[in-house]
């Protein structure tokens, strides 16, 4: 009986996981359909937001070219939340968990504090048992102003995400200091309900200007291996911009949550 259970809730989890992907790549045939002008907007977005970033400005009131909001996700404002695909909080079961995130480059230590933040460990346990980062990229690293690798996107462009949004930020820092080692997740500027499954690792303490959804959700903390992190980091950009792609990939080859 003990097995007929567990097969039957392994079956259930594969079918979430399949209704997840087929979601995403309808958003993917949508996001084709408007990319004369999504991806229009976009890349005017992007590029000034890289420009005020490699200049060191700091604007002002919330605006989106903000040094806080380069660790933003930048999926379209126009993503339905599918909030019934959204895990339930009530997984993260308001207790710490311990992991490991294995990248090529080496492996990371992590705790994830369900108590604090239940949305977002509910959200980042749940994906990693399905799988999700398996074979995805980090594909952002930040090195002037604030230093993060941003992860998660199964796109590996910083337009994907699991089919769904979910919001509000739960656990922001009050003085916006966001310590090394803070695993966080990553948003669209000025979109509190705009999270997905893109999330940031701040290997240098930064200060990252909240907006008008609030500072960015802090779920957990790399406890060892953030050496690896920094030597990403050292490395620098495949542009040699401050604000780009990592220089050699930097692939997750899977995420073991306990």
């Amino acid at each position: 009986m003990s097995n007929k259970r567990e097969r039957e809730y392994e079956r259930r989890r594969y079918e979430k996981w399949q209704a997840r992907q087929a979601e995403a790549k309808a958003r993917q045939r949508r996001q084709r359909i408007v990319a004369g002008s999504v991806v229009g907007a976009l890349v005017v977005v992007i590029g000034v937001v890289a420009a005020v970033v490699a200049n060191g400005s700091d604007d002002t009131a919330g605006s989106p070219t903000e040094p806080g909001d380069t660790t933003t996700a930048t999926t379209p404002a126009a993503e339905a939340t599918n909030s019934d695909l959204v895990p339930d909080p009530a997984l993260a079961e308001d207790r710490e968990w311990t992991g490991e995130i294995t990248l090529g480059q080496g492996a990371l230590g992590i705790s994830l504090d369900g108590a604090a933040a239940p949305q977002a460990v509910a959200n980042f346990v749940t994906l990693a048992q399905d799988g999700f980062f398996d074979g995805t990229t980090c594909h952002r690293l930040t090195t002037e102003g604030i230093y993060v690798l941003q992860c998660g996107d199964p796109e590996g462009t910083g337009l994907g995400g699991p089919g769904y949004s979910w919001g509000p930020v739960e656990n922001a820092p009050a003085d916006d200091v966001y310590p090394a080692g803070t695993i966080a997740m990553a948003r669209q500027s000025g979109n509190g309900s705009s999270m997905g499954s893109q999330f940031f690792l701040v290997y240098e303490d930064s200060k990252i200007p909240s907006d008008g959804a609030g500072g960015y959700t802090v779920f957990g903390q790399v406890t060892s291996g953030l050496d690896v992190v920094t030597a990403i980091a050292d490395a620098g950009t495949a542009d040699g911009s401050t604000d780009g792609s990592p220089v050699s990939d930097v692939i997750i080859e899977g995420v073991k949550i306990q």
